[in-house]
């Protein structure tokens, strides 16, 4: 099981570095970093497994987290219906919205261990391709917070922290262009 000393922190280069494409097949290797990936996400948003193994809460996590340069992200969201997974390997965003948002509240990240005060501008809406794990093509049409994961996971593939998108200056510049969610 993956624990929060796995998960890379900002200060390691590694983040900072872009992923390389996947070929398939995919390594038994990768295979099971996603397995364990998405255990960890399930795991952090149950309140007491989160509580019992020290675990902050994520909804999203992208292999180089883990330390392994390759593009593949695992998406958990939690619904009423219970948790929808989204492994996504080589992920593109296709299209998005002309609508931005942010998240009210702030946008947060397993790898950024400290309150970051500011906005995040994202699209409402995104259309993302990439491949299941058996190489199949997919697509996924996401929105407001599952679009945001998205879009946050695959700046992590291209070496782009969260943070980075906040205004040092300014950092609620042009709050009233966005809606907040």
């Amino acid at each position: 099981m993956l624990k929060m000393k796995d998960i890379l922190d900002e200060k390691d280069p590694k983040l900072r570095q872009i992923s390389k494409e996947v070929t398939f097949p995919m390594t038994k290797e990768d295979l099971k970093n996603i397995d364990l990936m998405e255990e960890y996400l399930v795991n952090s948003q149950i309140e007491e497994t989160a509580e019992k193994y020290d675990l902050r809460p994520g909804m999203g996590l992208s292999a180089v987290q883990i330390g392994v340069l390759k593009r593949y992200i695992v998406i958990v969201d939690d619904t009423e219906e219970g948790f929808e997974s989204y492994v996504m390997v080589n992920p593109k965003i296709v299209s998005t919205s002309q609508e931005m948002i942010y998240v009210e509240s702030g946008e947060g990240c397993l790898s950024v261990n400290r309150e970051c005060e500011g906005i995040v501008p994202r699209y409402a809406r995104v259309t993302v391709e990439g491949y299941d794990t058996e190489g199949n093509k997919i697509r996924v049409r996401a929105r407001e917070e599952l679009a945001i994961a998205f879009q946050h996971e695959i700046d992590h593939l291209n070496g782009i922290l969260f943070v980075d998108k906040i205004d040092p200056k300014n950092p609620y510049k042009n709050i009233n262009q966005y809606r907040p969610i």
